[in-house]
């Protein structure tokens, strides 16, 4: 047996109390006796002759002379000062937090676990036994930007009991803020608003994560909202949660935390204005100065949008015009007579013929694509370009009346003139 074993105190009394007079052998036979080693059994005479007996009853303590690894007291101290820090400016302030701001800082910074345990010495968390642990967590994020951005809002209160909703839109792969809006509420407008601002400095995404409200998408309560019609005309597949299931959403409410907790840290802000001053504030400093724990090496959103190539912009899809409505009367003739005004009616519309027309008879014949007025020699006396539908009046070649300016798209090349099927009318039967 080793000099460290475990030797009852009654055997270490007996060795300390052993006569320098024993007989040959006794020794050996003590120490097999006891399942002792003589190594071990010297080592506590020894003691005992330098400390005294008392001394010897009770093992040596095996703990080190020196601790190298043992967190000194100045560090220890960073690391308090750090956390409050952290806490007065409205940024998370765990192990983790304090850990990544030592470092920027250039401080030595202990694990997480050794700030968690110093944290726990000072009082300054409540420990939480039963907190699901963080490797608990499955995390899914899209492989690239622009593969997945997340819209949602909430409610925050500005200054003498007024209340504003805030309209921020990230991007799932790099958390990055993409876009904030201080709203009256969540209403169509100001949601439109932010996207488009979102999209003009980032480029088009893939898909589009909401909830089912009113404003953002309403898909399954059975309505159109403007925020899908305006995403599906840019080719982007707009996604809504499902109800009841906020994790689906998880990132955007995590972040509202986030916002929530620096905001409470500053002035309430009078009005919308002030408050989106300082969401433009919280999204420079979110995107650049705060690494997140979320993403892989604990970096900061711009530095996680900046490592990856975009995803690609999708297809705007393509639209269709509808055909349109066939022409009534697309070709025919009459035989009018000129009103005192000078005018002549077909197909809906008055022609002007002038006024020194006056009760004359002319013939007029029309197709798709023009109306032509004759005399009864055969003479053109004007000819017209088709109005469009609900044209009331053409004088002088120029239209007027509901889609008078409308262009005409029922010519066809096939049609004949209006000029050969007077002709043909009005020449002499053979």
């Amino acid at each position: 047996m080793g000099q460290n074993q475990e030797i009852s105190s009654t055997v270490r009394y007996a060795i300390t109390q052993w006569p320098t007079k024993a007989p040959r052998g006794a020794v050996t036979e003590f120490c097999q006796r006891h399942g002792i080693s003589r190594k071990s059994f010297y080592a506590i005479r020894s003691r005992a002759a330098k400390e005294g007996p008392v001394a010897a009853w009770k093992p040596r303590s095996r703990r080190p002379h020196r601790s190298p690894a043992t967190t000194s007291a100045e560090v220890i101290e960073q690391a308090l000062n750090v956390r409050r820090d952290l806490e007065a400016e409205g940024w998370d302030y765990g192990p983790i937090s304090v850990m990544d701001k030592m470092i920027e800082l250039g401080l030595t910074a202990p694990s997480r676990a050794t700030l968690a345990r110093i944290f726990l010495a000072a009082g300054a968390v409540e420990p939480e036994p039963r907190k699901r642990p963080r490797a608990a967590s499955r995390r899914f994020v899209y492989p690239a930007p622009n593969a997945m951005w997340q819209l949602d809002g909430f409610e925050y209160p500005l200054a003498y009991g007024d209340q504003a909703t805030i309209l921020q839109v990230i991007d799932d792969h790099s958390r990055k803020i993409l876009a904030s809006r201080a709203a009256p509420s969540e209403n169509s407008t100001d949601v439109l608003a932010v996207v488009r601002t979102a999209i003009s400095r980032h480029g088009v995404p893939q898909r589009f994560l909401t909830d089912n409200g009113l404003a953002l998408n309403p898909t399954r309560r059975k309505v159109r909202g403007q925020l899908v019609d305006y995403l599906h005309g840019l080719g982007v597949n707009a996604i809504a949660s499902r109800p009841g299931r906020p994790t689906t959403a998880g990132k955007s409410e995590r972040h509202h935390q986030t916002a929530a907790k620096w905001l409470d840290k500053q002035e309430l802000a009078v009005g919308l204005p002030a408050l989106q001053e300082l969401l433009d504030e919280f999204e420079e400093r979110y995107n650049t100065e705060r690494p997140n724990q979320a993403l892989q090496g604990r970096i900061t959103p711009e530095r996680a949008w900046q490592a990856t190539a975009k995803a690609p912009e999708p297809e705007p899809p393509e639209v269709s015009l509808p055909e349109p409505p066939p022409l009534r009367n697309a070709t025919g003739t009459a035989t009018r007579q000129v009103t005192a005004a000078g005018n002549v009616q077909v197909i809906g519309t008055q022609f002007q013929v002038g006024k020194h027309r006056a009760g004359q008879t002319v013939h007029i014949v029309w197709d798709v694509k023009t109306v032509e007025c004759f005399e009864d020699t055969g003479e053109s006396i004007q000819t017209y370009p088709r109005p469009a539908p609900r044209t009331r009046y053409v004088g002088n070649g120029k239209p007027r009346g509901f889609l008078a300016t409308q262009p005409n798209r029922h010519r066809s090349p096939e049609t004949p003139t209006v000029t050969e099927v007077l002709r043909h009318q009005l020449s002499p039967k053979s």
